[in-house]
């Protein structure tokens, strides 16, 4: 996914629409422009985005625990996803860390 950001901003746009497209067609990725001051496209993009999250894990569904059906349900094959962060911080303390003012 390729987002350009302030779209509201037009006056003073760093990357033209039409390069941005093109980078995002050569690459295989969606683009959008969008604005968080006046949320133009932001929901598409995360509505996208969560689309093509689904079209990948449907492809190879995910496995959990060992693999194996305990009689309480069917074991999913595929790929297991790790902790990709890698770390043992609480969603409370990367709230604390997180520079967004959302």
């Amino acid at each position: 996914m390729l987002l350009g950001n302030k779209a509201d901003l037009v006056d003073q746009m760093a990357v033209l629409t039409e390069d941005a497209v093109e980078f995002a067609k050569e690459q295989r990725l969606f683009f959008a422009e969008t604005s968080a001051l006046t949320g133009d496209n932001v929901d598409k993009a995360f509505f996208e985005l969560l689309e093509e999250i689904y079209a990948e894990i449907s492809k190879n569904p995910l496995e959990f625990g060992n693999g194996k059906s305990n009689g309480h349900a069917t074991a999913l094959k595929g790929s297991k996803i790790d902790d990709i962060a890698g770390s043992d911080i609480e969603t409370s303390e990367m709230k604390n860390l997180s520079t967004c003012s959302c």
